[in-house]
């Protein structure tokens, strides 16, 4: 057996499950989460967004924390994307990384040096100190499952209690689903990047 997206024709209720998680791009104003969609762009809901409809009820509960933290949260949208960017890379999940690379990491401020270096650098390969920092807190979740004291008391200095709880929470929401694309061997949208050589 394999994890595989629900394919179209959809039942009514998968497919508004669908419209809220993607609604329509309509004169390319609309698209993942309310994020623009690259230029021409015209797919079928993300693999991801009909996998997850797979088990539609739990899906719509977990919906609302996924939109507030793409969309709601407190760090700013570079950080976000960073942390976001770090996360898959690290695991390896070149389909969430894909899209976010082409969708929101640019809207975010991003470069395409900083992206390159969520895959192939390291914390002090970001010359900005916060950057360097943010990677780091994201490795050391990855790696232990926690932010030691000296890494709480250095995002305390630059981002507030609340702020460094959604990163916490960031990266494990990203990691949960990078499990579930790895798992299912989702490959990427034919539109998102790919991992840098």
């Amino acid at each position: 057996m394999t994890l595989a997206p629900l394919e179209p024709p959809y039942a009514p209720e998968v497919a508004r499950f669908l419209e809220k998680w993607m609604p329509p791009v309509k004169a390319g104003r609309v698209g993942v989460q309310g994020w623009r969609m690259p230029p021409g762009f015209d797919a079928p809901p993300l693999a991801l967004f009909r996998l997850l409809a797979v088990h539609e009820d739990l899906c719509d509960r977990v919906r609302p924390m996924a939109s507030g933290l793409l969309n709601h949260g407190l760090l700013p949208a570079a950080d976000r994307e960073l942390l976001i960017a770090r996360v898959t890379a690290r695991l390896d999940a070149e389909y969430e990384w894909g899209i976010h690379a082409v969708v929101q990491a640019p809207a975010a401020g991003l470069s395409p040096a900083a992206l390159r270096a969520t895959v192939h650098g390291w914390p002090d390969d970001f010359a900005d100190p916060v950057q360097s920092l943010l990677v780091q807190a994201a490795d050391e979740l990855l790696d232990s499952g926690r932010l030691p004291a000296a890494v709480v008391d250095e995002l305390a200095a630059v981002r507030s209690p609340a702020q460094i709880i959604e990163i916490v929470l960031l990266c494990g929401w990203y990691r949960t689903l990078a499990t579930l694309i790895r798992s299912a061997e989702l490959a990427p949208e034919t539109w998102a990047a790919r991992f840098p050589a």
